[in-house]
């Protein structure tokens, strides 16, 4: 999939979403003279909290210093199939910063859709990288045969698997908000939660993949799985293996944390909880990013190019050594 359908179908999806919040019914309660007031109960509050200005500026802070440095990190080793993660990292600080605004004005329905939108959509990024990530560590280390999807199209399978589940999340999210029966509300809510739940295990079978890959490398190539043991970890190509693990359990976190709360509703205490939304959400997603300021894949892999000379074992005996293909 190129970048150009990817980007149009973000596109479709930020105007669904768009409409979940625009197209809600408007409020007949009087609105609260002093919105500060009592939040949890204001109908006009969207969050029903009002922001912490601390928190944001922690969360901002440390995601701004992660983009930062993965900027440096691509123009220093390269690497620029992580650029989607480098560019999420950009709007996802964006839209925590929009919560200063939240803060000052909680009732707020544009500052509120602004911040849902790059909240929401900026971990699609992420998980775009991780795909990515994938097929070049592949290729890298000439092993597409043990992949469960080749390496060209493990990224087009599952970013098109990614971009389906937003839309339906966003499809149903729409007609609960916009719904002004309880009935369809709940239908919306179900549908919304089905897309939830499919983009969680649409992640768990990759993240399968990737633990499987990892098996065979190191069962039926001996040789590659040990071809950087003479080098310090910061080069060998298992280091980062170990790091795409860590970054993909912060992923796991954060869309596990999503399932369960839409499941309590969209007043439910997960939903209406601050510590929660950072505990869960932004924290995870950070781990998750975060780790590769550590363990920046062009430190390991290059450009994700296969190596000239990959290692290889002969098959008549594990224990005669490698051999150097020309």
């Amino acid at each position: 999939m190129s970048s150009i359908s990817l980007s149009r179908a973000l596109v479709l999806g930020t105007v669904l979403s768009a409409s979940l919040v625009q197209a809600a019914p408007r409020k007949t309660v009087p609105r609260p003279t002093d919105p500060f007031a009592d939040p949890r109960n204001d109908p006009y509050n969207p969050l029903r909290y009002i922001a912490s200005n601390v928190l944001t500026a922690v969360a901002f802070t440390l995601i701004m210093v992660v983009a930062l440095a993965q900027t440096w990190m691509v123009r220093k080793w390269g690497a620029k199939f992580m650029l989607s993660m480098v560019i999420g990292c950009y709007t996802f600080a964006f839209g925590i910063g929009t919560r200063f605004g939240l803060h000052t004005h909680p009732e707020s329905k544009g500052i509120y859709i602004v911040e849902y939108l790059f909240v929401v959509l900026s971990p699609c990024a992420f998980i775009a990288s991780e795909y990515v990530l994938l097929g070049r560590l592949a290729r890298y280390l000439k092993c597409d045969k043990h992949l469960m999807v080749s390496s060209r199209r493990i990224t087009v399978t599952f970013i098109s698997s990614d971009i389906t589940t937003f839309l339906v999340q966003a499809a149903g999210g729409s007609v609960s908000i916009s719904s002004n029966t309880l009935s369809v509300g709940l239908t919306g809510s179900h549908i919304f939660l089905a897309g939830l739940v499919m983009q969680l295990t649409s992640f768990l079978v990759f993240t399968t993949i990737f633990f499987v890959f990892i098996h065979r490398v190191r069962t039926r190539e001996p040789a590659t799985w040990a071809m950087d043991s003479a080098k310090s970890w910061q080069q060998d190509w298992r280091t980062l293996a170990a790091a795409m693990t860590f970054s993909f359990l912060g992923i796991l976190i954060r869309s596990g944390y999503r399932v369960a709360e839409l499941s309590q509703g969209y007043m439910g205490h997960l939903a209406t909880t601050e510590p929660f939304f950072y505990a869960l959400d932004t924290l995870p997603l950070f781990i998750a990013i975060a780790t590769y300021v550590f363990f920046w894949p062009g430190r390991f892999i290059g450009d994700g190019a296969p190596l000239v000379n990959a290692p290889a074992m002969k098959e008549s005996s594990i224990d005669s050594g490698p051999i150097v293909q020309n």
